[in-house]
This record gives C-alpha cells, structure tokens and sequence, in this order.
C-alpha cells in the first residue's frame, strides 16, 4: 500500500545551547557544541548497546526552518544559486534534518552528544549508529563543496533560513 502523506511521532527532544537557527554551526563538523538526546520513557530501551559506538547519526524534524521552500539556495558555503538537494540547507519539501554527532555517555533515557548543529528543542525522529563502513564509502566526490570545506569550522547559518 502506498500514500503521498506520512505521519511520525518524535521519539524525544534534541536540547541544545541554540535558541535559533541564526549564528548556529551550519554542521555538525564545525562545532565541538555539547547536548543531550532525551528519549520518550517508552523508547529507552532502545538504546542498549549505542554505547559501544562513538558516533551516532540523529534523524530530526527541522521545527525552526521557514516553510517556504525554493528548489534553489544560496548555500551557507557559496555565492551561487544551487539546486536544493545538492545543499544541506534546512528548507526542505520535507523537513528532515541529519547530523553525526559523537557519543559521551548514554543514561537510562539521555544521551550525551558532542559536535550538535541543531536548534534546542528539536523534535527527535530517529537514532542510528554510525558505522564508517556503512556510512563513510572510500571514493566520494563532494561536488561544488569541494572548494569550501576549510570554511565548515568557522561559517555560522545567518537569517537566511529562519
């Protein structure tokens, strides 16, 4: 059976030191930010054993992004009009955010990140360990963001998103 409407429930909240969208890390790579992963009380089973890994991937609902989507952005890294899903930005058909983030600790239902990129607050979708021979292939090409990778550490989003 298939449908053109889908419906998720969060599963916790992602808390952050971002009130906003606007001077946070454009990704998860350039900030050394800590937070915390709070789980509903009925999925904290679920995070036995992520403790053995060192990263995790956190699937997310963009809560603070404007609804207007335009299939084509100026990227946070870039001067040029780029098509949208060649980008990371957060205006998306569907809202859905990605980050890899480092794992501290894992405690009964929270868990301690390092290198989060996301506003406070936000609605957590899904956890998935990071696995480098899953998530990480050997030969990539990373198209127009080739020539701007060194700035990921140092650009924070501006309004241009909100």
């Amino acid at each position: 059976m298939t449908s053109d409407q889908f419906e998720y429930d969060a599963i916790g909240v992602i808390r952050t030191p971002f009130e906003s969208p606007e001077g946070m890390p454009i990704q998860s790579a350039g900030t050394d930010a800590t937070g915390t992963v709070e789980l509903a009380e009925s999925y904290a089973a679920g995070l036995q054993d992520l403790a053995e890994f060192s990263h995790c991937i956190l699937l997310y609902h963009f809560h603070a992004s404007d609804d207007d989507v335009s299939l084509t952005v100026e990227p946070f890294l870039d001067e040029a009009e780029r098509g949208l899903f060649a980008t990371r930005a957060p205006q998306r058909p569907n809202p859905i955010g990605l980050s890899v983030v480092e794992i501290d600790t894992v405690t009964d239902r929270e868990i301690t990140v390092n290198g989060v990129d996301v506003v406070d607050g936000t609605p957590l979708l899904d956890i998935k360990p990071f696995v480098p021979q899953f998530d990480a292939p050997d030969d990539v090409d990373a198209g127009w963001l080739e020539t701007s990778q060194s700035a990921v550490t140092e650009k924070r989003a501006d309004d241009r998103f909100c």
